[in-house]
């Protein structure tokens, strides 16, 4: 096991006890605590968080870099690498409330047109009775699962496809899901947006949280979201192609640096379908302004290069700011149709 020093501690601490943080906070800490500037010394950096993950796997936890979908800016948090979407609730949250929660998930990566956010209206008047079986498995194996979930141990996933759900009558919907009532989904929504689970905009619009892109990296994958054609992550909040037979998506921010480093006409990688975006002038393009934070099994990347483009104006397209600003991942690279659901 790699041995940390204070430095490498702090810097895990700064994490845990602050949650998930954008690059110009993390890395002003970074400095703060080695004397060096990531963007100056970005092989150092990356050895530093190499590091700091071969220690963290001995306890199934890994330091990543992740995108916000929303505004694009990057964020550094501490995430278990075994458990799902659920668990990472903890114990906390009521098994009504983690369901509401896996809920709205769902009617935000399901929607066909890569918008990444639904309604307050639309989150308040979903069913919860389409998670019966789950609920019962949850209810079934409390006294023993629940006080590990704070772990991440559980992976409710494997419980619900192996067989267990056949032992339990779906239609004996636990009295705390039938009952989960209106007053207690909007508690709720509140607990998960300041929690940053959720963010919501001041006109009532829910997408997810900085926490959700940075946990649920695993479930897109496993749920077949659609990904992103650029970085393959799931295509939360994206673009789409306009042919409606095509299934392309590309982030917003991945749009800027595709298209900034082509010739000739914007169209579709796919389908050859023209494309409507138009580069923001005198741009810098980043070459490898990827996320991602290398972990045991990754070497540090070289240091980055930058190229000047220049072309026309361009309108941002940033849904929610502040602490609970949503992210929307994107997808493994198995391709899926708009209209692919992502039930479990």
């Amino acid at each position: 096991m790699a041995e940390l020093s204070w430095r490498h501690q702090t810097l895990i601490q700064a994490l845990l006890s602050r949650g998930p943080l954008r690059d110009d906070q993390f890395h002003p800490i970074f400095n703060g605590l080695t004397g060096k500037n990531p963007g100056t010394h970005k092989q150092a950096f990356d050895e530093y968080l190499l590091k700091i993950n071969k220690a963290l796997s001995y306890v199934q936890c890994e330091l990543r870099g992740f995108r916000n979908q929303y505004d694009g800016r990057v964020y550094y948090g501490v995430v278990n690498t075994v458990s799902d979407e659920q668990s990472k609730l903890g114990t906390k949250y009521s098994v009504p409330q983690i369901a509401f929660y896996k809920a709205i998930i769902e009617a935000i990566v399901q929607d066909a047109t890569a918008q990444g956010s639904i309604s307050n209206i639309q989150a308040l008047n979903l069913r919860l009775e389409n998670q019966a079986n789950e609920f019962i498995i949850l209810y079934k194996l409390a006294p023993v699962m629940r006080p590990c979930l704070t772990l991440h141990v559980v992976n409710l996933q494997v419980l619900t496809s192996t067989g267990s759900q056949s032992q339990c009558d779906p239609t004996k919907v636990p009295p705390a899901v039938k009952n989960f009532s209106l007053s207690q989904k909007e508690k709720t929504l509140d607990e998960l947006v300041r929690d940053q689970w959720l963010n919501r905009t001041p006109d009532g619009i829910i997408g997810l949280g900085v926490r959700s892109f940075l946990d649920l990296r695993s479930y897109f994958r496993n749920n077949d979201i659609p990904s992103c054609q650029v970085c393959n992550e799931a295509g939360v909040k994206a673009d789409v192609c306009q042919n409606d037979s095509c299934t392309v998506r590309i982030h917003k921010y991945c749009l800027k640096k595709f298209f900034s480093q082509r010739r000739g006409e914007r169209v579709c990688p796919s389908c050859g379908t023209e494309w409507n975006y138009v580069v923001p002038k005198a741009e810098l393009i980043d070459e490898e302004d990827e996320a991602d934070v290398p972990t045991q099994t990754q070497p540090p990347r070289g240091p980055r290069t930058k190229r000047l483009r220049s072309s026309k104006t361009d309108s941002a397209d940033v849904v929610g700011t502040g602490s609970s600003q949503a992210s929307r991942p994107t997808s493994d690279l198995r391709r899926t149709t708009r209209s692919t659901a992502c039930s479990r």
